[in-house]
């Protein structure tokens, strides 16, 4: 299946030129999202995973339905102030300015075997800040995996020695 055919790019969002890959075609496709959540369980499946961390929000449609597929926990990693528990946190920057994720503390234990997914790895803060975030838990990150890399923005270098994986390359 082509998968590209089913990311629409919109021009000049979030913000004016930001060629934005959007997902939500592939995701209204039932056959397409199936198969991208099958290669991805294909994958993972023998990597003795404890859990898959996804950042919010599109990274959540993903991660959830692998970690279903798989059986194993879904991690949510959030914006400051929406978990309800206490949390680590860990900021990051972005081109202009700051930004901070956080996880619960419990959520992961030391030496469990995580899978950070997210839709799309751009400039790589996010990816970056998430992995910090599970190494701070005591967690082990086995690899980073998107739908999408934007190879051309060189995110991929600030994850530094995570082996990455992704469907789709732009």
């Amino acid at each position: 299946m082509d998968f590209k055919s089913l990311i629409r790019d919109v021009p000049d969002f979030p913000k004016k030129g930001i060629l934005f890959k959007d997902i939500t075609p592939l995701l209204k496709n039932p056959q397409a999202f199936q198969k991208v959540i099958h290669q991805m369980a294909e994958r993972y499946k023998n990597r003795n995973l404890n859990g898959i961390v996804a950042m919010e929000s599109r990274g959540f449609i993903l991660g959830g339905a692998l970690a279903a597929q798989l059986g194993v926990a879904f991690i949510p990693v959030r914006k400051p102030g929406k978990l309800p528990w206490k949390t680590y946190q860990e900021t990051y920057d972005l081109e202009y300015g700051k930004d901070t994720l956080e996880i619960h503390q419990d959520s992961v234990a030391p030496g469990d075997k995580i899978l950070v997914l997210d839709d799309v790895l751009a400039t790589g803060g996010t990816a970056a800040a998430t992995i910090r975030l599970v190494e701070k838990a005591g967690g082990q990150v086995v690899e980073a995996c998107f739908l999408i890399h934007l190879t051309f923005l060189n995110g991929h270098e600030k994850l530094k020695s995570t082996p990455l994986y992704s469907i789709l390359q732009f």
